[in-house]
């Protein structure tokens, strides 16, 4: 039995062979927060799954025939935001690994561990916390060092000062026209700089730019 404040956790799974999607189902199902809800066979049938059942995570095989693992994530992004995204696949292979991360996938998961990696990473998926096995942050690492020593420009910080003093606001509870007054700003401009942080960081909407401030310790919970 699950708590009340702890949902079960509705799992789309999807894979070319019936064999990896059975174990996979097998990993998931003796726990009790999570469900296999819905399997396919490729991208394709994933994205028409995910239009007919309630999901809340998807487990995307890489390589599947039709529609690829990739292309049903950036689909699946799209149709359904809250969703969210896993990528499962025996490849450890740094470019499969950046593309899941451009497709929107909050982690990459190795076949060959994934009995001991998969429910930690879908607990972590559903957190809104990314999941990688350690080659996959090395290669992160690497990739920024790269980046420093071939001289591109890597931020130290994602926001502007502007836009970290209106999430400050925001995340303080303040209205748009609150905020505009403090700042000596347009209400327009206050728009503006909400919808710039939203884009940047990914979010959606108040509640989470909220989450983000108190993560990054711009203000206490």
């Amino acid at each position: 039995m699950t708590a009340p404040d702890n949902p079960v956790i509705r799992v789309l799974l999807a894979d070319d062979h019936a064999l990896v999607r059975r174990g996979v189902r097998l990993i998931l199902d003796r726990e009790p927060d999570l469900e296999v809800v819905a399997e396919a066979g490729d991208g394709a049938e994933a994205i028409d799954l995910a239009r007919t059942h309630d999901v809340d995570l998807a487990v995307l095989d890489i390589a599947m025939p039709r529609m690829t693992g990739l292309q049903a994530a950036r689909e699946l992004v799209a149709l359904k935001p809250g969703v969210r995204v896993l990528m499962l696949t025996m490849h450890d292979n740094e470019q499969y690994f950046f593309q899941a991360l451009k497709a929107g996938a909050s982690g990459y998961v190795l076949k060959s561990v994934a009995d001991r990696d998969l429910v930690a990473a879908c607990r972590a998926a559903m957190r809104d916390e990314p999941f990688l096995y350690p080659g996959a942050v090395t290669a992160l690492i690497r990739h920024y060092l790269d980046r420093v020593r071939h001289g591109e420009e890597v931020p130290d910080q994602v926001l502007t000062a502007r836009e970290e003093e209106v999430l400050k606001l925001v995340a303080e509870g303040h209205s748009s026209k609150e905020i505009a007054e403090m700042l000596f700003i347009s209400i327009k401009t206050v728009h503006r700089h909400r919808a710039n942080l939203l884009h940047k960081l990914g979010l959606r909407d108040r509640l989470e730019l909220t989450r983000y401030a108190i993560r990054v310790g711009l203000i206490e919970a």
